[in-house]
């Protein structure tokens, strides 16, 4: 009797774990960042109100976002965010969005002698990047040929302020941002503009997914989507 109370036990056990959905994302202010313990930004915001408002047990991490990125293709129950939305990926998760939409510049070291007005002088810069990001798919299918691909954000910003690269790609809400504190970079010409979203393993379950979708419309229609990136000095186009 006690071995099958265990079990039963054990069984509802792993089913309420099974269901408690794992939100993974980069460190990427001001969007989602660390700050002590906590984790903040604009999107976690958003991803607290959505499943606040379904009841859902969830978490949240930050980490690269190569792993991520592997993680929300691979592991139930997992969903990476902000995650660009395109033809390539579209296939590969089940998805939630808009989180927003997000224009994409190729900027540049202040002072560097880097000039281009458009796509077609751009290329002949060397044009740095980070692992799994869009942005690598996103140059190569525009036939950028001198890519930099380095682990992460940080070691791709870090490498263009030490002119180790002359051009990287970056959202032009994290640009406003990082402008806005000092950092040594102009904006040279736009990229892309695309949707980001939510991106679920492709075996999440479609009602689940529908109650998440549902969640962020109404975000979105009564306002307080815009509100969340108003607090962090952000304004929505959507």
């Amino acid at each position: 009797m006690r071995k099958l109370l265990f079990l039963v036990f054990w069984g509802l056990a792993s089913i309420a774990h099974a269901e408690t959905i794992s939100f993974i994302t980069e460190d990427y202010p001001p969007f989602a960042y660390r700050d002590g313990k906590d984790i903040k930004g604009a999107t976690i915001d958003e991803i607290n109100a959505i499943m606040a408002d379904i009841g859902t047990p969830y978490t949240i991490d930050v980490m690269p976002w190569a792993r991520a990125y592997t993680l929300a293709q691979t592991t139930p129950f997992t969903c990476a965010f902000v995650t660009a939305h395109n033809a390539e990926r579209d296939k590969l998760f089940k998805w939630v969005e808009p989180l927003l939409i997000d224009h994409n510049i190729l900027i540049k070291h202040t002072g560097s002698d880097v000039q281009a007005e458009d796509l077609d002088e751009a290329r002949k810069y060397v044009v740095g990047t980070w692992r799994q990001d869009y942005t690598e798919t996103l140059l190569r299918q525009a036939n950028f040929p001198k890519i930099d691909v380095a682990a992460d954000f940080k070691s791709t910003m870090k490498k263009l302020v030490s002119d180790r690269i002359d051009l990287m790609p970056i959202s032009e809400f994290y640009f406003q941002k990082l402008q806005q504190e000092g950092q040594p970079i102009e904006a040279v010409t736009l990229l892309s503009s695309q949707p980001m979203g939510i991106s679920c393993q492709k075996d999440f379950p479609d009602e689940l997914l529908g109650k998440m979708q549902a969640a962020l419309n109404r975000l979105i229609a009564d306002g307080r989507q815009k509100q969340m990136f108003l607090q962090y000095g952000l304004k929505l186009d959507n």
